[in-house]
């Protein structure tokens, strides 16, 4: 992982993505966006640490290459879980589908140490990327968004 923040004084960060499909979703539909969102980001593949997702999708095999291509975890949490943690662009979409009013947000920021996210001992995760919904193409409908999420990690040097 690079060091995101380096002469910003922030030192260096914990980055994560947090990703919502639909069923069906493709890798190469997951990668593009996550590829798409860290470079809006100003990050590269590298700099992030772990995608998260919605504990009901966390089974989608196009959600489960893409992780392995990017040589990323795949971290899940429960609806409830993400359900309470506050986010600027809620969802009835998502709401209805899986029970959570956010799941790219939310996993994204719990990824990152909020909530009951692992623990990456700095301060409260911001998201640097709010949820971006993939391009649909011809007629189809968006099957993937993601969130980009950093933590500042104290006590180490950039």
């Amino acid at each position: 992982m690079s060091a995101f923040g380096a002469g910003t004084g922030q030192g260096p960060r914990v980055v994560t993505v947090g990703v919502g499909t639909c069923a069906g979703v493709t890798a190469e539909e997951v990668l593009e966006l996550v590829r798409s969102v860290l470079t809006a980001a100003g990050l590269a593949e590298g700099d992030a640490a772990a995608l998260a997702t919605v504990q009901a999708r966390a089974e989608e095999p196009g959600l489960l290459a893409a992780a392995r291509k990017l040589g990323l975890p795949l971290i899940a949490y429960d609806a409830r879980t993400l359900a309470r943690v506050r986010v600027p662009h809620p969802s009835d979409f998502s709401r209805t589908a899986v029970g959570t009013p956010s799941v790219a947000e939310a996993a994204a920021l719990l990824a990152g140490g909020g909530g009951s996210g692992p623990a990456a001992q700095g301060g409260a995760p911001v998201l640097l990327v709010p949820k971006t919904k993939a391009r649909a193409t011809a007629g189809a409908p968006v099957r993937v968004t993601a969130a980009v999420a950093a933590v500042a990690v104290p006590g180490r040097e950039p």
